[in-house]
C-alpha cells in the first residue's frame, strides 16, 4: 500500500501498529521542545515526527515496511496536493445552533429532528449550495473508517494549499463533526488496518477528483485556504545560480530542454518560502522525472541533472541531502524509462 501510495505522488510516512497516530519518534525527538525544523533525523532517512518524514522514495519505503511490517501507511497531505474531507459518525450531543454551520446562521424555527453526525450536516450544506454530498461522490477517492465514517479524497488544485480543521473547533471548521486533512496533517491511507478495523475504500474509484468548486468556496469562507504569498514576491522563484549553471549545460540548440529542466527547478526552489505544506518531496520528484526523460533523450547529461537538483533542493531544504538525494534518484530513474523531447523530436 505505501508503493502505491508513493506511485501516485502521495508521499508516506509510517503510522504505528494498530493505530491511526504517527509511529513514535526516537528519543531524542521525542524530548520536549524538540522540532522538525533542521532535524538530524530527516535528512538520515529516520521516520521521526510523522508527516513531516513523508517520502516518495521506493528505497526509503522498502526500507521502513521491510523491517517493520506492521506499520499502517499515512499520508501528506499538504505535500501529496490532497485536501481531504474526514466525516465522521459520533453519538455526541448536538452542539449550539451557531455551531453546527459556521458562518451560516440557524434560526430557531428551523428543525433539527434527525440531526446526529457528520453526514447530515455536510448533506445539509451541500443541499444548501444546490449540490449533492461529497459522501455520494462516486467520481472520487471515498474510504470508508472503522468508526463509521468517511474519507472523501479529492485534489487540492493547481497552487492551492488547504489547512487542515476539526469540526467541533470554535474557529476554524466546515461543519460539525466535518474535519478537513490537507497543508499540516495526513491522513490514513486506505487498506491500512488499525485494532479498530480497517480503513475501506468503496465502489470502483480509486483516484481523487478535483475538489467541487463549491467546496472550495466554503471552505476559503470558513478560512481553509492557506495564504497566497505576498504580492511582492516574485511570482516564478529564481533559480540559485549553481542549479541555473547546470541548467546552461543544457542549453546551445537545446533551449527548449533547458526551459523544462528550469521551470520544474523553480518549483523545487519555491519550497523554500516555508518548512512544510510546500509538497517539497513531490515537487523534487518531478523535477528529476522530468529531468531523467531529458537525459533518456540525450538533450542532458547526467551530471548536469544531478547537480542542478541538487543545488535546488539544497537551497528549499538545507541540511537534508540524503532525503534529497533519495528522492533525485528515484526520479531519475524513473524518468530515464520515458525519453522527453520537449521542442518535438529532432
Amino acid at each position: 500500500m505505501a508503493h502505491w501510495c508513493a506511485q501516485a505522488g502521495w508521499p508516506v510516512h509510517p503510522l504505528a501498529p494498530g493505530r491511526k497516530t504517527p509511529a513514535a519518534n526516537c528519543r531524542v525527538c521525542a524530548l520536549p521542545g524538540h522540532r522538525p525544523t533542521d532535524c538530524p533525523c530527516l535528512s538520515s532517512g529516520r521516520w521521526c515526527h510523522g508527516f513531516h518524514a513523508a517520502t516518495l522514495d521506493r528505497s526509503l519505503i522498502d526500507s521502513w515496511w521491510s523491517t517493520r511490517p506492521a506499520f499502517g501507511v499515512g499520508v501528506a497531505c499538504g505535500a501529496a496536493g490532497l485536501v481531504v474531507i474526514d466525516i465522521d459518525a459520533h453519538t455526541v450531543p448536538v452542539p449550539a445552533r451557531d455551531g453546527l454551520w459556521p458562518g451560516i446562521p440557524v434560526g430557531d424555527h428551523v428543525d433539527l429532528t434527525g440531526l446526529e453526525n457528520g453526514f447530515h450536516t455536510l448533506a445539509v450544506l451541500a443541499a444548501l449550495r444546490g449540490q449533492p454530498s461529497p459522501a455520494d461522490d462516486e467520481q472520487t477517492l471515498r474510504v470508508r473508517t472503522p468508526s463509521g465514517g468517511l474519507h472523501v479524497w479529492y485534489q487540492a488544485g493547481p497552487g492551492r494549499s488547504w489547512l487542515c480543521s476539526s469540526g467541533s473547533s470554535t474557529g476554524r471548521a466546515l461543519a460539525w463533526q466535518v474535519d478537513v486533512r490537507g497543508s499540516g496533517g495526513y491522513i490514513v491511507a486506505p487498506g491500512t488496518t488499525t485494532a479498530q478495523g480497517t480503513y475501506t475504500p468503496l465502489g470502483e474509484c480509486r483516484t481523487p477528483a478535483p475538489l467541487p468548486s463549491w467546496l472550495a468556496e466554503d471552505l476559503t469562507r470558513t478560512g481553509h485556504l492557506d495564504r497566497p504569498a505576498p504580492e511582492s514576491a516574485p511570482a516564478v522563484p529564481k533559480v540559485p545560480s549553481r542549479a541555473r549553471q547546470a541548467v546552461v549545460q543544457a542549453g546551445g540548440g537545446r533551449d527548449a530542454a533547458a526551459r523544462a529542466l528550469e521551470t520544474v527547478l523553480a518549483e523545487v526552489v519555491g519550497c523554500a518560502a516555508a518548512t512544510e505544506g510546500t509538497g517539497f518531496s513531490d515537487k523534487l520528484n518531478r523535477a528529476a522525472f522530468t529531468a531523467g526523460g531529458l537525459i533518456a533523450s540525450g538533450l542532458l547529461t547526467y551530471a548536469a541533472a544531478e547537480q542542478a537538483l541538487s543545488a535546488a533542493a539544497e537551497h528549499a531544504r538545507p541540511g537534508q541531502h540524503h532525503r534529497s538525494a533519495s528522492i533525485i534518484r528515484s526520479g531519475l530513474n524513473a524518468g530515464a524509462r520515458r525519453p522527453l523531447f520537449p521542442g518535438g523530436r529532432p
